[in-house]
């Protein structure tokens, strides 16, 4: 990032309703680091069209698209890449001379952790969600092999239809369910919410549990992982989650990858507060 932007300065936003601090910091930094032309600035809007409109009018190279603007996207753009085609859920947009494209970087950084933890895709799991992020998840898990599945959704519309569309059963509540894969992807757990303390998933399942995946980001420590790593399963966070699919964005935006450090270096400012 320049210290002064100028007239050259390439824009890359973000679109949420509660719009978050890690992106900006994370992008910015490594766009300093690698000496890029670049500024990246959260936004929100109440007028998605209009937004959109914007990025492709005035040149915005890139942009992250976080809740509740993920669904309603797909109808806005020039081109869907099978990231997001698939699930019907978009988290990031690329303008290449004002064609837009859509993807679904969540989507390719939970497939990417699920390889790197080495998850068996014979493991059975029960997923709590039904909302963007959970398709994005569920369909990973889907397209990884992953046969046996359960959906936990309090919304029996959203929660069957995610259900019947990756080829799992629905059901409204954990209950007495013991999978060996827990994964959590609700705001249950998340810093500053209602459920910010509570755990996703009773204390029984947990403790049957093989391994525990929560996607809420901030905290990185959040209810499930404490409860968990306290137990000792294996944890796979929503940090990891948030800065794969950050990566992927930033990739998508300049066509530079950094390197491993560089990648950590960035985390741990985003971090920072």
């Amino acid at each position: 990032m320049p210290t002064t932007p100028s007239r050259d300065t390439v824009l890359c936003i973000s679109l949420a309703g509660r719009p978050g601090t890690f992106g900006v910091r994370f992008h910015n930094h490594l766009y300093q680091q690698l000496g890029l032309d670049f500024y990246y600035k959260a936004m929100r809007t109440d007028d998605l069209p209009a937004a959109v409109a914007g990025i492709r009018a005035l040149g915005i190279r890139g942009c992250g698209v976080s809740m509740p603007y993920k669904e309603a996207c797909m109808a806005l753009v020039d081109e869907i890449d099978p990231s997001a085609a698939a699930i019907e859920s978009v988290n990031t947009l690329v303008n290449c001379n004002g064609h837009l494209k859509a993807y679904n970087t969540d989507y390719l950084a939970v497939r990417q952790l699920l390889a790197q933890h080495q998850v068996d895709p014979g493991t059975a799991f029960a997923l709590r969600g039904s909302g963007g992020m959970a398709k994005a998840v569920a369909s990973a898990l889907r397209d990884a092999g992953f046969a046996e599945g359960i959906i936990v959704a309090r919304n029996e519309q959203a929660g069957r239809q995610l259900a019947d569309v990756c080829g799992y059963r629905w059901v409204p509540e954990p209950g007495d369910i013991c999978p060996p894969m827990l994964v959590n992807v609700t705001p249950i757990g998340m810093a500053g919410g209602l459920e910010a303390e509570e755990l996703a998933f009773p204390e029984h399942a947990i403790a049957a549990a093989e391994r525990v995946f929560d996607v809420v980001a901030m905290p990185a420590q959040t209810p499930l992982i404490r409860r968990a790593q306290a137990l000792g399963k294996p944890v796979i966070t929503g940090l990891e989650v948030i800065a794969l699919q950050a990566l992927e964005q930033f990739v998508l935006y300049t066509g530079v990858r950094p390197t491993r450090e560089q990648v950590d270096a960035a985390v741990a400012y985003a971090r920072a507060t």
